[in-house]
């Protein structure tokens, strides 16, 4: 990823904090075996960050019909979180020669996926996504019909990823003057949700 040092952010808590803000994300990897004559494909899974590791570790699960589990399996996957973004423009700015632009926040997370594809390992990672988003519907998924569970269970694959290499790029004005800076952040603190999101951003790394 194209990465300016002004818009690098390193630190592994933001990371994966941010990760974890904006959780559904983008792998990438052949869809196959036959590298050389498939395009690259794009699976859009939620995902569990895990604190564990040098930089965190990815936990999800696909449709065990959707075969883009099998090429990646064992290799090394990219995936692709996309934060807020919106449109800046120069108007904002103090000096009369500047162009529009876009502010947004992106992390790219490399790392080999492991499957997982037992039963109790199966029902751990859908335990953890539950109580990321729902956890009241926890106890009503323990009383569905035993059946019922394994069927769904048998319907997926769980994997892991323990991040190897990661590339925080949160663009957010900071190559302009101080004076740009603040007039960005005060219109995206009155815009759209994303831009509200931007401006609390801005705020938090100009610290």
């Amino acid at each position: 990823m194209y990465t300016p040092k002004f818009n690098q952010v390193g630190d592994r808590a933001t990371l994966i904090e941010a990760m974890r803000a904006y959780s559904f994300a983008i792998l990438f990897g052949p869809f196959s075996c036959q590298e050389a004559t498939e395009p690259p494909a794009a699976t859009h899974l939620p995902l569990v960050v895990e604190d564990k590791g040098e930089h965190g570790t990815l936990v999800g699960h696909f449709a065990r019909a959707n075969r883009h589990w099998q090429a990646l399996a064992g290799r090394e996957t990219l995936v692709v979180f996309q934060g807020p973004h919106s449109y800046v423009s120069p108007t904002l700015y103090a000096g009369p020669l500047s162009v529009p632009t876009w502010n947004y926040i992106a992390i790219h997370a490399y790392g080999t996926l492991e499957l997982v594809d037992d039963e109790p390992g199966k029902e751990a990672l859908l335990k953890n996504l539950i109580e990321v988003h729902e956890p009241t519907y926890a106890e009503k998924w323990h009383h569905l019909p035993e059946g019922y569970r394994r069927t769904m269970l048998a319907g997926i694959t769980g994997f892991r990823i323990p991040i190897a290499r990661i590339e925080g790029k949160f663009k957010l004005s900071q190559n302009r003057s101080e004076t740009d800076r603040r007039r960005v952040r005060a219109a995206h603190a009155a815009g759209t949700p994303d831009q509200q999101s931007l401006a609390e951003w801005m705020a938090r790394l100009s610290s």
